[in-house]
């Protein structure tokens, strides 16, 4: 991709959505994780994933769609929103549904019904729609309405931590309650006020034809964030809640290194569908992948650094997990580029090889940390090995996408 200066202007749009969101999602993350101990925040952490997993299932995946007309053909956005509202309403008895059974399987003992749901309804209800908007106005190039969207909903949920924290009472059920009204207030701003002016109208010739497209594409996401979030699963159900509380920690300051990526993969997405292709040889993409990974890491080296110079800088709680920052520092790359392979599927629209790679990945990340957790996870070594387990599934992904990727040429 051969960067112009309206590419590069709308990138740097934005990545300082992105920075701003960092800064205040940092601020939130760093009051939760230390006002809530390790095992709640561990549950926490592994809800929300869930949640996320969940909120893939709204409308049955129309969003893709959505996103798509927002990007070529925007003057017929409000028929697909209104199929999305449609399809919306329809799909909340299987989340429902959905939700119970994880309930039942993983945190039944663990954590009270109530504050479970809460969080699943947050992220279905609230932080999705919030998504949802945000993708519309990144596809109509509004990328500057997107970013000060995604910028005020961090703003809301941090607004809510400070005050969860100055509540005094810092348990699980007062956090699900505030994490509820945040995201629901920041989806309520999203409509109001950041959601393009459209004719919402119900055109039922349109869908059949976008369904197949929406149902593989919401099958894919659903399967990229189990993939992304399985590890959290497992961690609870295989090591407990501390261990996973700190494992959560971790992942989630590892998580931090990935939004100038996330900002690139959007832009490039976009350049792909426009263009109809992907463009640059072997030796450009082995560029931008070595970049992906040397950005990647260097953000938790910075991290490192501070915690050496200043090991409390971050909170208790933050200072109890920078034990496996170190151990774990090629996974913040590994992870990074595998998510940015999947994008490039995406944009290619190999929406049915996406689905196929992002089970292959689940299941091989699913076996290595079960073996890894089952064969070193009392001797405290489990973290080194992560970085095999995330480089196995980056070779996975990585031998399957550009095989795909040179044959779309």
């Amino acid at each position: 991709m051969l960067p112009d200066r309206a590419s590069i202007a709308a990138y740097l749009t934005i990545l300082s959505g992105s920075a701003g969101r960092l800064v205040i999602s940092l601020v939130y993350f760093l009051i939760v994780a230390n006002t809530l101990t390790l095992g709640e925040f561990g549950i926490f952490a592994t809800a929300s994933a869930t949640g996320v997993i969940l909120s893939r299932l709204l409308a049955f995946g129309f969003v893709s769609p959505v996103y798509r007309i927002a990007t070529v053909k925007p003057r017929l956005l409000g028929a697909y929103l209104a199929g999305f509202a449609g399809l919306g309403l329809l799909s909340l008895p299987l989340i429902g549904l959905a939700g119970w059974a994880v309930y039942v399987l993983l945190f039944a003992g663990k954590v009270a019904v109530l504050p479970f749901a809460l969080i699943i309804i947050a992220e279905v209800l609230g932080w999705r729609l919030v998504e949802l908007v945000a993708i519309v106005n990144n596809g109509m190039r509004r990328f500057r309405e997107a970013a000060l969207l995604v910028i005020i909903g961090a703003g809301l949920r941090t607004l809510a931590a400070v005050a969860f924290y100055l509540h005094g009472q810092a348990t699980l059920t007062v956090w699900a309650f505030a994490y509820l009204g945040a995201t629901l207030l920041s989806a309520l701003v999203a409509f109001l006020v950041f959601l393009p002016k459209a004719r919402w109208e119900f055109v039922p010739a349109l869908y059949p034809r976008r369904m197949a497209d929406a149902l593989a594409a919401g099958a894919a996401d659903i399967l990229f964030y189990i993939q992304a979030e399985l590890d959290k699963l497992l961690m609870l159900a295989l090591a407990g809640d501390r261990v996973a509380g700190l494992y959560a920690i971790a992942m989630r300051v590892i998580d931090l290194t990935a939004m100038p990526v996330r900002s690139f993969n959007q832009m490039l997405v976009q350049k792909i569908m426009q263009e109809r292709g992907l463009h640059g040889g072997l030796a450009r993409r082995a560029l931008v992948e070595l970049g992906i990974a040397a950005v990647s890491i260097a953000g938790l080296v910075a991290i490192i650094l501070l915690l050496v110079l200043f090991p409390r800088a971050l909170g208790n709680n933050v200072a109890l997990a920078s034990y496996l920052f170190l151990p774990m520092l090629l996974v913040p790359a590994f992870r990074n580029l595998v998510e940015y392979q999947a994008e490039l599927l995406y944009a290619r629209e190999r929406t049915g090889s996406r689905v196929v790679l992002l089970c292959a990945v689940a299941a091989l990340k699913a076996a290595l940390i079960s073996w890894v957790m089952t064969h070193h996870g009392a001797d405290g070594s489990w973290a080194l090995w992560f970085n095999g387990v995330f480089g196995a599934v980056y070779l996975l992904s990585t031998a399957f996408t550009y095989r795909l990727v040179g044959k779309a040429r």
